[in-house]
């Protein structure tokens, strides 16, 4: 693991794609465990696939592409539990970003 550069992260893609990949996975991973795996394939193949992680203030944050819920098509899930596993999805990630990344939350 390399040390994380706050500032080298602004070009992500370019220091830290390996770990960005790593964590996503991690989080997959975790996710397709605990939840319905046709929702959380849904979730990864049309949502998170252009979500956008980004460091601020000492924290992970990952910002979705507009309208998530409509993005989601051919998977039978209600607008709660929608919502539900994204955000339980997307805080996953933060924290694997954090793990993998060697960061501790402030």
């Amino acid at each position: 693991m390399t040390d994380f550069d706050p500032e080298k992260f602004e070009d992500k893609y370019v220091h830290y794609f390996q770990e960005l990949q790593r964590a996503y996975k991690n989080a997959f991973n975790q996710m397709n465990e605990r939840y319905d795996s046709e929702l959380i394939h849904g979730i990864d193949q049309m949502v998170l696939n252009e979500s956008e992680p980004f460091y601020e203030d000492g924290e992970f944050r990952v910002e979705l592409p507009e309208n998530p819920r409509e993005r989601l098509t051919g998977v039978l899930v209600d607008d709660e539990k929608f919502e539900e596993t994204l955000e339980v999805y997307v805080e996953t990630i933060e924290e694997e970003l954090h793990r993998v990344l060697g960061v501790e939350k402030p």
